[in-house]
């Protein structure tokens, strides 16, 4: 049953011929009204199908300039405009041109959770679904530069025996969200539960972990399990206690919470739809470079 506001948006999603996005970490409430949710990859996917003419992404500026990116000829808002990603923002594109200056015969690999600016200026994109996918694509003998998450830059040259140098960015949430002791602590009480860890975490909390996968890996999983503690952003601990209250799913710590997802509330949403504000739009010259870089990825993910 919906409540009102929701009510309102669904009739004017209608009405407009909308399709509103929400990412995995979005509160449950605006999961719950949106036509698609998913993690980066699976968003990307689908911001590139939509044939609506309104696209209303909940999420956080680097995906909702992603879609528009690779769906032109929508109308792409977002519901709150400062909802940024402080990783993303610890990279910029001087430096990373410094960075390929300091190595210049390597493959740029670049996270999706970056500016469209550093996307422009990568050879290919990547997601925490497909980084391992994306580095095993590059040829052996090429270094690869990895930015801007050392964490899930570090976890995939593990998984692929790569040579790669990580930019020394992270997502404030997976890197101080979770600490050894909070394994340590979780297993001890919960002995015959799963591990599952996002790979933005830490080193020492993915060496501990049972399984290393995406917010969309951790869906499925739990979709045929039960009995689980997960390391990543509550928001999608939220959701999968909503979809299935009979299971037991715990979160490896309560206070993993990402502000700028928990920006975007419904009134947002409804605001955003009524008055089609904050529209993304990405310069063409910058669209035309970055849109390369992900698209290689796509092809690898179709």
């Amino acid at each position: 049953m919906f409540n009102e506001i929701q009510q309102q948006i669904l009739d004017l999603k209608k009405e407009k011929n909308a399709v509103i996005l929400a990412h995995n970490y979005q509160a449950v409430e605006i999961q719950d009204i949106a036509d698609f949710t998913g993690d980066s990859l699976q968003l990307s996917l689908l911001a590139q199908q939509v044939k609506t003419p309104l696209i209303v992404f909940c999420g956080v500026r680097f995906m909702a300039e992603t879609a528009a990116i690779l769906n032109p000829e929508a109308k792409v808002i977002i519901p709150v405009l400062d909802a940024g990603c402080p990783m993303a923002d610890m990279i910029t594109e001087e430096q990373l041109l410094s960075f390929r200056q300091e190595h210049p015969e390597a493959v740029v690999v670049c996270y999706v959770n970056s500016t469209v600016e550093v996307k422009a200026e990568s050879d290919i994109c990547c997601t925490s679904s497909n980084a391992v996918k994306v580095m095993q694509s590059i040829p052996q003998d090429k270094e690869i530069l990895f930015v801007p998450d050392q964490n899930l830059g570090t976890w995939a040259a593990v998984q692929t025996k790569r040579k790669v140098t990580c930019w020394h960015g992270y997502c404030p949430v997976h890197q101080w969200g979770f600490t050894a002791d909070d394994v340590k602590k979780m297993k001890a009480e919960h002995p015959d539960y799963t591990l599952l860890a996002h790979p933005e975490c830490t080193w020492e909390v993915v060496t501990k972990a049972d399984l290393v996968m995406s917010t969309s890996g951790m869906m499925k999983y739990a979709e045929e399990h039960d009995k689980l503690i997960i390391a990543t952003e509550l928001g999608l601990i939220d959701l999968l206690n909503a979809r299935y209250p009979q299971k037991s799913i715990l979160p490896l710590s309560k206070t993993a919470v990402c502000q700028n997802m928990k920006k975007t509330t419904l009134s947002h949403v409804l605001d955003a739809l009524k008055l089609e504000q904050h529209h993304i739009s990405v310069l063409p010259g910058v669209a035309k470079k970055a849109v390369n870089c992900l698209k290689k990825m796509l092809a690898l993910s179709g």
